[in-house]
């Protein structure tokens, strides 16, 4: 039971990355097809792509083995099937959904996710710009109850490549919304262009693998806006094509929060495991502080998907109605972001 030998699905689909890249590429620059390229930006991303694999062939079996271990725990054996195939597909994507809010909301986990964020431009190249650390937030252990539940880690590994194969294709600008029946179950390239936009009602929202229904179900999804375009990057862009900052810039800086004089065990604590932009003294913004000040300036937009009520971003200047004299004056004298 412990030899199994599935094909690497995301391998076999390099030919495939690459021809979908250098076609998004050729669209773009001849005007057939919206989207931005920067040389640099790409190269960043590639080698982003590269180091991951890397660090894969290095550090992951590491996980593999641990989970292999706990795979004598099992409650069950459940085997091979279509179902349970199936099964285990559709239960790795609910784990992968719970390990992407995670990694967006508590920094210990952002710090080895960050960098997918940090390129301002949104191509099919940056769906490669991938983690180098991912192993040393310990987010595997979401697989283990997978693993007891009788899901060999072959199994799971196998299933969550046709989930990252999927996760590709929608890093892209070139399509635009889809079928209303698709966009409704799946995550497509709409969908994700919300996750990775640093506009405020964007923020935090359609965490979705394969399938966007987690997000629908737990409160969590953000339809793209055509009067809202996607600003693309993180809050505060890194500015640097250096592999390096991108991939450590955020361990460093986290730890650098953390080590600093003058802190409580549970303000250190904190700057681990609070969201990304805590701090001990308020002085940073999170992505609610960043979405309560929006609205205050926006009070038309208070309470829509993705922004909080007036009440919860500590009262609007002006009243919610767009019909409202005052807030039509607060628009007129730059009040909108």
């Amino acid at each position: 039971m412990d030899d199994y030998n599935f094909p690497q699905v995301t391998q076999l689909a390099i030919p495939f990355f690459v021809a979908a890249i250098l076609i998004e590429l050729w669209l773009v620059r001849t005007g057939r097809a919206k989207g931005s390229f920067e040389t640099r930006d790409t190269l960043t991303s590639l080698m982003m792509g590269t180091g991951n694999v890397v660090a894969g062939l290095l550090l992951g079996v590491v996980s593999y083995w641990a989970l292999l271990w706990l795979w004598q725990f099992r409650f069950f054996n459940l085997g091979l099937s279509v179902w349970v195939f199936l099964a285990a597909f559709l239960l790795d994507d609910l784990r992968y959904y719970v390990y992407h809010r995670i990694a967006h909301r508590v920094r210990w986990v952002w710090a080895e996710h960050v960098n997918h964020h940090s390129s301002q431009h949104y191509n099919l190249s940056t769906a490669l710009r991938q983690s180098w650390t991912g192993l040393f937030t310990f987010m595997f252990v979401l697989q283990a109850p997978l693993v007891l539940l009788g899901f060999h880690p072959a199994v799971i590994a196998f299933v969550f490549g046709f989930n990252l194969v999927w996760q590709f294709w929608i890093h892209t600008e070139t399509i635009g919304k889809m079928w209303g029946w698709f966009e409704f179950i799946f995550n497509t390239p709409s969908h994700h262009r919300v996750h990775h936009a640093t506009n405020p009602r964007y923020l935090d929202a359609n965490y979705a693998g394969t399938l966007i229904i987690w997000d629908r179900m737990f409160g969590t999804f953000v339809k793209e806006l055509e009067e809202d375009p996607p600003r693309f990057g993180i809050v505060k862009n890194i500015g640097t094509f250096n592999p390096l900052k991108v991939a450590f810039h955020e361990w460093i800086g986290m730890f650098k929060d953390a080590l600093a004089p003058g802190l409580t065990l549970a303000q250190r604590l904190s700057y681990l495991i609070q969201p990304p932009g805590w701090s001990h003294d308020g002085s940073r913004d999170t992505s609610e502080t960043l979405k309560a000040a929006y609205v205050r300036r926006n009070p038309g937009e208070a309470g829509k998907p993705g922004l909080p009520s007036c009440e919860l971003s500590g009262g609007c200047p002006f009243g919610p109605d767009r019909g409202d004299w005052s807030y039509q004056a607060s628009a007129l004298t730059g009040g909108s972001e």
